[in-house]
């Protein structure tokens, strides 16, 4: 494991490389959204406001998701330490940039989808960002397969994991799932007359149905009847999601032509 850079990369500054590679997923997000807002031609002044809410939303939520885990209150951190020094999880952050977008939506009185901006965005966000969790985190559980990965003794006693076991790279996995995503995206879907800003609800649904199953691998704490947290927050919400996609998708949203879309207003 390499908490810092320079136990990456053996020289640098004494940064945390987890927190490295979220700016830089930050960073290939920003670059991303900028060029599809321009390829839609979207230049509403109000959108920089939208991407703020966003950043502050999930930066909040993210450490709230991992807050109140123990029944007995005086287990957790306080509200303030929570937010500073707490973990982070990445549902929560989703959740959190999604109710940030529209709350920033309500105060600058912006009325268009914007989903199909922040989907490609998003994707290449979390990809970058997972390697920040692969170099810093345990990987997995076991796994005889010969792609596992063996932890020298200080790592495994850094992360908590079996020294000399195998382990599943659960975040290479979605590493590769998000890689994936972002081609569809931004080869396929975002060329696809979808109703506006539903790209970003099929990215979010496959993604939920993908890091349902993946968690059996990751080798995070079970909570209630053989599933961990992250498994019973998404055993409620992929159920909505795909309810979502069911409806709008009985009213014809994926197979819009580009006549309809103008005439909805839809091609932002």
């Amino acid at each position: 494991m390499f908490p810092t850079l320079p136990d990456l990369l053996g020289w640098g500054p004494p940064i945390d490389t987890h927190s490295a590679f979220v700016a830089l997923g930050m960073a290939a997000a920003g670059l991303v959204f900028l060029a599809e807002s321009r390829r839609r031609g979207v230049s509403d002044p109000r959108i920089p406001y939208l991407v703020l809410g966003a950043l502050v939303g999930a930066a909040i939520a993210a450490r709230l998701g991992t807050w109140a885990q123990h029944l007995d209150p005086s287990r957790n951190l306080d509200l303030v330490q929570q937010l500073a020094y707490g973990n982070a999880s990445m549902l929560s952050g989703l959740v959190g940039a999604w109710i940030g977008v529209h709350v920033a939506k309500r105060i600058v009185r912006y009325p268009h989808r914007t989903g199909d901006l922040f989907a490609p965005a998003v994707a290449v966000a979390l990809a970058i960002g997972r390697f920040g969790c692969f170099f810093t985190e345990k990987p997995g559980t076991p796994t005889g397969a010969s792609w596992g990965i063996v932890l020298d003794p200080d790592a495994a006693a850094r992360v908590g994991a079996p020294v000399g076991v195998p382990l599943h790279p659960s975040f290479l996995y979605e590493i590769a799932f998000h890689v994936a995503a972002f081609a569809v995206l931004w080869l396929w879907l975002r060329h696809r007359p979808i109703a506006a800003g539903e790209t970003l609800t099929l990215y979010v649904a496959a993604y939920a149905i993908f890091r349902f199953f993946v968690e059996f691998v990751r080798g995070n704490d079970v909570a209630w009847l053989g599933l961990t947290r992250p498994q019973l927050f998404l055993l409620v919400t992929i159920p909505l999601v795909l309810a979502r996609i069911a409806v709008i998708a009985s009213r014809g949203a994926f197979h819009r032509t580009p006549e309809r879309m103008v005439a909805r207003g839809q091609t932002a």
